[in-house]
């Protein structure tokens, strides 16, 4: 059976979670890799606040944003979320052009390229 929690209660967690992605004095990140995270592909700063938080979804702000160099050449199939000091705040997140919690320009990704991301979204479960 799932587990379920009322609204208020999914607000309250979701910005517990952006406070932890802006935790420290420089901004968060989010990383673009390859399926199991086996490769770091691009890695993409956030702005700061890094989303807005709408009852259980928070929002990527200041979208678009972009890597102008892509760190290495693979397929984007996950990404993750970390804060300035280098801790993961969030994983598992799809990524698509179209469909998924991040929505890139292309997931095929070749190192020195153009990253942009036009949306992202965190979803409490």
């Amino acid at each position: 059976m799932a587990v379920n929690y009322n609204a208020a209660l999914k607000t309250t967690r979701m910005n517990a979670v952006v406070a932890a992605i802006d935790a420290g004095a420089g901004n968060g990140n989010l990383e673009i890799c390859t399926a199991a995270y086996a490769l770091v592909l691009a890695t993409i700063p956030l702005a700061k606040p890094s989303f807005t938080v709408a009852g259980a979804v928070a929002t990527m702000a200041g979208v678009p944003r972009s890597d102008a160099s892509a760190d290495n050449t693979g397929t984007a199939a996950v990404a993750r979320i970390k804060d300035s000091g280098g801790t993961t705040v969030v994983d598992g997140l799809t990524v698509g052009v179209g469909s998924g919690d991040v929505q890139l320009n292309s997931v095929a990704l070749s190192q020195g390229q153009t990253v942009t991301i036009s949306s992202g979204t965190i979803t409490h479960g």
